[in-house]
């Protein structure tokens, strides 16, 4: 037990090894698919699913428009095209089919003080757009003819109210007329995508909403093991709110599940695109790579049958922004999840809206951790006080132990026999240092996750040259002052270790894990340096007390 601390620091390394691990599993970059040239994916399939009341497959398209936004002359490609702008989403609506081929969020610049936008969705540089129709025996989507031509009475539309609609009209020869309407509200980042559906054919006709999600499997910018940013699928269900499903395994298998409710989405870091159909209805949810090798995740809701003469609505919600936890979960259940904090969400959500709420008050995203920091070392005050109290009783038992050692010498079952009677004779618990930091490693994880994922710290400014908690400290200030309070923190607690290789390991320790955090988020350095301040005054704390009961600390 005597060189316990130089286990625990071997420990973290171990720890920080296998997150790496895990995150190139779960973020890293994608096995790279070829690309098909521009001509050869418009002769392919464009991936509109067939509805479950089509038996023959003819609801399936096969025209020059399977890819919206890449026909083949350019001109004719921009007269489809309806711009929208308000002031969260500036996107494009290709009128052939009524997809969204791209959207530039307008309050997320890419880099801090850009006047460029992130984009999400784009049909250039990288596929990635969200496809919406009908489809069904007489969904215009299924007509055998490829993606119906909507019309529109004008190109521009800005939002200037609190509301925005922009219709998008489709009309067959024998009378069906499709008014497909996205709807944009002021400062939201969810469209409502509505399809009144006006049946003047003399018979009844039946169709089926989709909404899908089609993504190129080239990552451009795949994750590193500072700072993770996983890009691929994820869906929810009524028995799995969130699941995480890869672009490797989209292409090894397709989804087909039933659900009611549910939702499907594509995951970048801080944002997320997500068709989330009618929460009380049953969805099919599906996904297929595509013949021109485009990952896709989609939703079918359920069959509408709509009579001569009758008309009817459907609709479906299309979020295309930043991972905000509460709007998310108001929108479908495990939505919000897509925050990904692993197994310990559970904690982490509690510690997000602390976080949330100190900033409510500070106006200061690092303020507002430093003081989450201070609360969380403060309740966990007395498991640091009984492992520090615990492992200078230990220490002070080295002595005696060694004197164990030479008396029984190899004769383990009596070493470990009188070894159990100085503890009991002591009052010493062996795992009294070990438990109390067992029992505080999963809070200290779950909010280290929590300023690793939440969208609040992208461009979140703290003082003077940290102007952007999410990305490395420039200087590498914060990384160097952590490093040094990790060596202070080791000469503050004296160790019995006369092995030279464990003394090096642990000398080495606070260098390494400053080169470690070079690359993390100053958000993350922050935490952890002013958690390592609040240590060492309690450690101050804890042993100025032992000392005055008698205990020895050195």
């Amino acid at each position: 037990m005597e060189s316990q601390r130089s286990f625990l620091l071997i420990g973290l390394a171990l720890v920080s090894f296998l997150l790496w691990q895990q995150w190139q599993k779960d973020y890293g970059p994608q096995p790279v698919q070829p690309v098909q040239s521009e001509q050869s994916a418009q002769q392919q399939d464009n991936g509109i699913p067939s509805a479950s009341i089509d038996a023959n497959g003819e609801d399936m398209p096969n025209t020059s428009g399977d890819v919206p936004g890449m026909a083949a002359a350019p001109q004719q490609n921009q007269n489809r095209l309806v711009q929208v702008q308000t002031d969260a989403l500036n996107i494009s609506i290709d009128l052939l089919g009524g997809d969204v081929v791209s959207a530039n969020l307008q309050d997320f610049p890419v880099t801090q003080g850009s006047e460029e936008t992130y984009s999400m969705l784009r049909s250039q540089n990288g596929l990635y757009v969200a496809q919406s129709g009908l489809i069904g025996r007489n969904g215009p989507d299924s007509n055998g003819k490829g993606r119906p031509r909507y019309a529109t009475e004008q190109t521009t539309y800005e939002l200037t109210g609190d509301t925005l609609e922009v219709p998008l009209v489709w009309q067959s020869a024998e009378g069906l007329t499709v008014t497909k309407t996205f709807v944009f509200e002021k400062g939201s980042h969810n469209v409502t995508v509505n399809y009144q559906v006006a049946n003047n054919t003399g018979s009844p006709v039946s169709m089926q909403q989709f909404g899908q999600l089609k993504q190129t499997t080239v990552v451009p910018d795949g994750g590193n093991m500072f700072m993770p940013t996983y890009r691929g699928a994820a869906y929810g269900t009524d028995n799995d709110s969130y699941e995480k499903y890869t672009f490797d395994d989209i292409e090894d298998d397709n989804l087909n599940l039933s659900t009611v409710a549910g939702w499907v989405g594509m995951l970048e870091h801080y944002f997320v695109s997500a068709w989330v159909p009618p929460q009380d209805q049953k969805n099919e949810i599906y996904s297929k790579l595509s013949a021109n090798q485009f990952a896709i995740l989609g939703f079918k809701g359920q069959p509408v049958s709509i009579g001569a003469g009758d008309s009817a609505t459907i609709s479906a919600n299309l979020y295309i922004g930043p991972k905000d936890q509460d709007i998310l979960a108001g929108m479908a259940r495990g939505l919000d999840l897509t925050v990904d904090y692993g197994i310990l969400f559970w904690i982490s959500q509690p510690l997000f809206s602390l976080l949330k709420f100190l900033h409510s008050l500070v106006g200061n995203w690092g303020v507002a951790i430093i003081l989450i920091t201070v609360v969380v070392k403060g309740i966990m005050y007395p498991l640091t006080k009984k492992q520090y109290e615990s492992m200078a009783r230990l220490r002070n038992l080295a002595p005696k132990m060694q004197q164990l050692k030479e008396r029984f010498g190899d004769d383990r079952q009596k070493m470990s026999q009188a070894m159990m009677e100085l503890y009991k004779k002591e009052k010493v618990n062996p795992m009294g240092g070990c438990l109390p930091l067992l029992l505080q490693m999963p809070i200290f994880l779950a909010l280290y996750w929590v300023l690793l994922e939440s969208v609040e710290l992208r461009h979140a400014d703290f003082v003077l040259w940290i102007t952007d908690l999410s990305t490395k400290d420039p200087y590498f200030v914060l990384p160097v002052l952590t490093g040094a309070s990790m060596w202070l923190l080791q000469k503050l607690q004296p160790t019995t270790v006369t092995d030279p290789m464990q003394q090096k390991i642990m000398q080495f320790m606070p260098v390494a894990m400053s080169v470690f955090f070079l690359w993390f988020p100053a958000g993350l350095v922050l935490y952890w340096l002013v958690s390592n301040i609040i240590t060492l005054i309690q450690a101050k704390i804890i042993y100025a007390s032992m000392e005055k009961r008698g205990l020895k600390t050195k």
